[in-house]
């Protein structure tokens, strides 16, 4: 046993071992690897310093090192190109840190007019997250009928994951499964609302890092078809020109076919033009959308088409003209009646 640790343990039994409350910080202390830690004592620089000091550290396996004892000048010689100790106040500083330095520190000092004090802290020590990346099982898939995995990876210690679908952070749901203490992620019965862009954000206490977007190819409908007609009208005369227009929600876009009476036309696209409509074009009109990933169709509801003959003009007076002459004619016959009643009879 080292002789300034012996003359320690002896001075503790005759003064008094004591466990100085606030001598070392009780906080744990997380560093990165090859960064440096400083384990501050309570002494302030201005009092006398500590008589003598020795370090000692506890690895995470029971393993206990002398790191430094000032009564004898005595550093472990793993420690020393990576150790500063400042004897005014019995501080230390650590470079240079490596997984293996993460447990507990313990200071022993004996300062003047005081019994003996120990302190103790822990410390861990990370490695930095880097390389995060992002495996998906696959890209192309389609809505109701497909599931996706995504896993991520990255290097460093003490990782947590959080998911992101653009900036709102995936939460478990039914349908949504975190598995690996979140590392990855499986979403069942896709939507076309999971298409992302996804990222994975791993980080410890030290360090954080975020992988690039992943985005889904989720083919969908058709849905919301709709038909509509221009000009909108009850009623078309014969002659005239019309146009159909179908719309559907769907990725990719939809292919159009068009219906009379429920019979197929030759026509396809989302427009349907007729020009001079005839009687035989008249009808109920609709159009079916269709998409070729899902293999899924959608018909509209159906639109009639109802057409008025033009009214033939004659050449000749119409019933209300005629009408209006017969009137006339009868205002007339009155008037010239009552004068000659008034000339015949009642002014003589």
């Amino acid at each position: 046993m080292n002789i300034a640790v012996t003359n320690i343990i002896i001075l503790g039994i005759f003064l008094g071992l004591t466990s100085g409350t606030g001598f070392l910080p009780d906080d744990v202390q997380t560093k990165a690897v090859g960064g440096t830690v400083t384990f501050i004592t309570s002494v302030s620089p201005s009092e006398k310093p500590p008589l003598t000091v020795a370090w000692d550290f506890t690895n995470n396996n029971g393993i206990v090192t002398n790191i430094i004892t000032s009564a004898s000048n005595y550093t472990a010689p793993q420690y020393v190109d990576r150790v500063t100790f400042f004897s005014s106040t019995g501080s230390l500083e650590l470079r240079n840190l490596a997984l293996t330095d993460s447990g507990q520190y313990q200071v022993t000092a004996v300062l003047t007019g005081q019994p003996q004090i120990t302190g103790q802290t822990r410390l861990n020590v990370l490695v930095p997250v880097s390389n995060v990346t992002v495996n998906v099982s696959s890209t192309d898939l389609v809505e109701f009928n497909s599931s996706v995995s995504l896993s991520c990876s990255s290097s460093g210690s003490s990782l947590s994951f959080l998911w992101l679908n653009r900036s709102a952070v995936v939460t478990a749901t039914d349908r949504v499964q975190l598995t690996d203490g979140g590392r990855n992620l499986t979403i069942v019965s896709v939507s076309r609302y999971d298409q992302g862009p996804f990222s994975c954000n791993v980080s410890n206490a030290v360090s954080s890092g975020t992988s690039k977007a992943v985005n889904l190819s989720i083919s969908y409908g058709p849905v919301n078809i709709g038909l509509k007609t221009s000009p909108s009208q009850n009623y078309y005369v014969k002659g005239s020109s019309i146009s159909f227009y179908c719309s559907a929600d769907s990725s990719p876009a939809a292919q159009f076919t068009w219906f009379l009476n429920r019979t197929q036309l030759n026509d396809t696209g989302p427009e349907l033009r007729l020009t001079n409509i005839q009687t035989s074009q008249s009808g109920n009109y609709s159009c079916q959308a269709f998409n070729n990933k899902t293999l899924r169709y959608q018909t509209s509801q159906p639109s009639a088409l109802i057409l008025l003959e033009p009214q033939a003009s004659t050449g000749g007076c119409s019933g209300g003209c005629i009408a209006g002459v017969v009137i006339a004619v009868v205002v007339v016959v009155v008037v010239v009646l009552v004068l000659l009643v008034y000339f015949l009879w009642i002014k003589p």
